[in-house]
């Protein structure tokens, strides 16, 4: 029976790799992975026991890594990358990588670079041929090369440049969004009868997307969230009743704001869209907010974009050129709901509001995610050189494995309440285990 966690492909695998001629001191060649060996989903012994004494199969994820044999020739294969939605620490370093990988491992003939995200596969001029010298320093900078942008485009025109252009892989680098733009250009390619293989490199600096341990920049990004709060913390601490409130990506999923408090160790309340909260109310944010200013004298207030949008009027859902929800600044919203509440009440407090959200993410990988991102754009190259396709590349139970993009996007991975990261949040903070 098909599985959600089968891995499409473009057909049989007949040409042999050039990296079986790669061998050591002593002789011993690469270590090829056989489509075969996968990574069970939930590795977890009591839920195998349980599949066992219930007949059942086991799901599990294709692991990641040279094929022996190739779908495509290398030497007459071409390539092309494109980034899309918004930046995120690490977008170079792909692009590096699999620039790299293509050019060394395979040989590519032609690696194309679209520019401006999708829009760059329908417009006349959207693309720069890429090369491992062009690359070579990239990896030091923030930012995309290829620049980003938001919004779908046509696939059928998108298909009709890759066929222009004779590409046979293209590199999709973004974020759910744009790995549904992904199926629709696979859907195109298929329907058409081509075999143009589309592999997914899932960027998504909030760590939403399902069967990833960890998304690249994400390391990064928590890791500059981290002085954000310390600074609120030296400001909190530097007036009467002083508030540091610090505001962080996250539109559904706190995991940036949660690794940022745990990390730093200075945030006494973190505010994120798993967890509900209000601000009125013997429980509510702002009397547990006062009752901390009383004891302490200071405070430090973490909250990620998406937390407490219940708390605004109903209104029509405006839309981004992404089709996600506009937001309501939740950080502006607090900082005057709080000033506004204790000037009420004749309670002096000094709040100082710090967002560093497009600092976050414009900056360059730090050497963790440069590793993890030069590893996910190689294994990429193999995956695509061996037919893969709709498919991304993930890390699950930290080994490297293939996700079909459906299974990826099906739903968003999100902080569970009950499970411990949250938990250490609230041994970090000291915060209540509720406020509503």
């Amino acid at each position: 029976m098909p599985s959600e966690f089968d891995v499409a492909s473009l057909g049989p695998c007949t040409v042999p790799s050039p990296l079986a001629r790669y061998h050591d001191h002593e002789g011993r060649t690469i270590e090829f992975v056989d489509d075969r060996e996968c990574i069970l989903v939930d590795d977890r012994l009591c839920r195998v026991s349980d599949r066992c004494d219930a007949g059942g199969g086991f799901p599990a994820l294709e692991l990641a890594g040279p094929r022996r044999q190739l779908f495509f020739e290398p030497g007459r294969v071409r390539i092309g990358i494109v980034t899309c939605g918004g930046l995120c620490p690490g977008l170079n370093n792909v692009i590096r990588s699999v620039v790299m990988s293509a050019e060394f491992h395979y040989r590519a003939e032609k690696i194309f670079g679209f520019r401006h995200g999708y829009a760059g596969l329908v417009q006349s001029n959207g693309w720069i041929e890429l090369d491992s010298e062009l690359v070579s320093n990239i990896h030091r900078l923030g930012g995309s090369i290829l620049s980003s942008s938001r919004g779908p485009q046509d696939p059928a025109r998108m298909v009709d440049r890759l066929v222009d252009l004779g590409v046979n892989i293209l590199f999709v680098v973004g974020g759910d969004g744009t790995m549904r733009g992904a199926l629709a250009i696979a859907g195109e390619i298929r329907a058409r009868g081509l075999k143009v293989a589309v592999v997914g490199i899932p960027k998504t600096i909030d760590n939403d997307l399902r069967f990833l341990d960890q998304s690249f920049g994400f390391e990064t990004a928590f890791s500059q969230a981290v002085q954000a709060i310390d600074a609120a913390h030296a400001e909190s601490k530097g007036a009467p009743n002083g508030i540091g409130l610090v505001k962080l990506m996250g539109r559904h999923s706190g995991f940036i704001a949660c690794a940022a408090a745990v990390a730093s160790g200075e945030a006494n309340f973190v505010l994120i869209p798993e967890v509900p909260f209000r601000l009125e109310g013997p429980n509510g944010l702002l009397a547990v907010l006062r009752r901390r200013l009383e004891r302490r004298r200071h405070a430090v207030i973490v909250v990620a974009e998406g937390a407490g949008q219940d708390l605004f009027p109903e209104e029509a859902a405006e839309r981004d050129a992404s089709g996600n929800v506009k937001l309501h600044d939740i950080g502006a919203f607090l900082a005057r709901r709080i000033t506004e509440h204790f000037r009420a009440t004749g309670f002096e407090v000094n709040l100082k509001y710090i967002d560093p959200s497009y600092i976050i993410r414009s900056v360059p990988a730090n050497p963790a995610d440069a590793v993890f991102c030069a590893t996910l754009g190689l294994n990429a190259v193999h995956a695509g050189m061996a037919g893969k396709t709709e498919m991304l590349l993930g890390q699950w139970h930290n080994r490297l494995v293939h996700v079909p993009i459906a299974a990826a996007i099906a739903q968003r991975n999100r902080v569970d309440p009950t499970g411990p990261l949250w938990l250490s949040v609230l041994g970090v903070t000291g915060q209540p285990l509720s406020m509503m």
